[in-house]
């Protein structure tokens, strides 16, 4: 009996499927979006499958209608840049950037001046804060000693607050942009904007603003960080430029003129912080005269030596 059970099954699972002997007028003319199950006894029911959604694209036609009236008033930019017309190609440079749909530069530098902003007051916060805790471990080791008790307990307490101070300096927040569409393409036009405004005098700062713009929106943009490069060492700010080439350089280590720039520059920055020190150190040695004339002496006394190896100084007192 078994074995004819197992055989029964066997026939019936290699029995292939039709449709005979079912209602199919049941079944509705149209069931692009329903499954159809098929009863035993000939009926026969139409499940509807739910719709999916249509996926819009991102693009619409308007948008890619601006985005080419952008790449054409570039391109005019650049027929004048290379013409030496540096007015004319900032204007199509303006005009490309306005253009372009999305999120505009001067909006994303708001939100970045907002969120620093923020930070500020959050630092500012968490000093006033850490200061009152300080005043109040003050006040309570003071209240222990005087009741002679053990400051353990305030010693612990001390020890977690500066493991979650140094937590909290370890994570600095950074401005993170939200995303943008056509964020390459509008990172070139300020880019190239900022280019002629390096050719057009006493506009450094406003070159900076767009390089900074094009580098939120394309933050390994090497030509960017470049050209504000030159125009941080135009307004003697020698310090920004360098730090600027060095992040040319470690995005493109093959990048010659990224290379040539940091090896200049640090000779520069070297220059400025020696001229600093001796300008510092005039400046001191004055003041020290001014206290020291009161007790006959005068910074002429002392000696200071500079150790070549270490670069510290050694100071000796002659009473000439």
């Amino acid at each position: 009996k078994h074995k004819s059970d197992r055989n029964a099954s066997k026939k019936m699972a290699s029995t292939t499927f039709t449709s005979e002997g079912f209602d199919l007028d049941a079944i509705p003319d149209s069931t692009n979006n329903a499954d159809v199950i098929y009863e035993v006894g000939g009926g026969a029911t139409v499940v509807p499958t739910p719709n999916k959604p249509k996926i819009e694209t991102k693009t619409t036609e308007a948008e890619n209608a601006a985005t080419a009236k952008s790449e054409e008033l570039k391109g005019k930019g650049n027929e004048e840049f290379k013409a030496g017309n540096y007015l004319d190609a900032y204007d199509y440079y303006t005009d490309a950037i306005e253009a372009c749909p999305g999120m505009t530069g001067e909006e994303l530098m708001t939100m970045k001046e907002e969120f620093e902003e923020q930070q500020r007051e959050k630092a500012h916060a968490r000093h006033m804060l850490e200061q009152e805790k300080r005043r109040k471990r003050s006040f309570a080791e003071r209240q222990s000693r005087a009741a002679g008790e053990s400051s353990t307990t305030n010693a612990e307490e001390e020890e977690e607050e500066e493991e979650e101070t140094e937590e909290e300096q370890q994570q600095p927040a950074t401005f993170q942009p939200p995303p943008h569409e056509h964020a390459k393409q509008l990172s070139v036009y300020h880019c190239n904007r900022a280019a002629c405004l390096l050719h057009l005098q006493e506009r450094n700062d406003e070159a900076i603003n767009d390089c900074t713009i094009a580098l939120l929106l394309n933050p390994t943009y090497v030509k960017a960080l470049i050209r504000r490069m030159t125009a941080y060492e135009n307004i003697d700010d020698t310090e920004s430029a360098l730090k600027d080439a060095q992040a040319a350089l470690m995005i493109d280590p093959k990048n010659t003129n990224a290379r040539k720039n940091v090896t200049r520059l640090e000779k520069l920055e070297k220059e400025r912080m020696e001229k600093l020190k001796d300008e510092t150190i005039g400046k001191l040695k004055d003041l020290g005269n001014s206290i020291l004339g009161n007790f006959g002496l005068s910074l002429d006394n002392f000696n200071a030596v500079k150790d070549p190896n270490t670069g510290s100084y050694s100071i000796s007192f002659d009473n000439k």
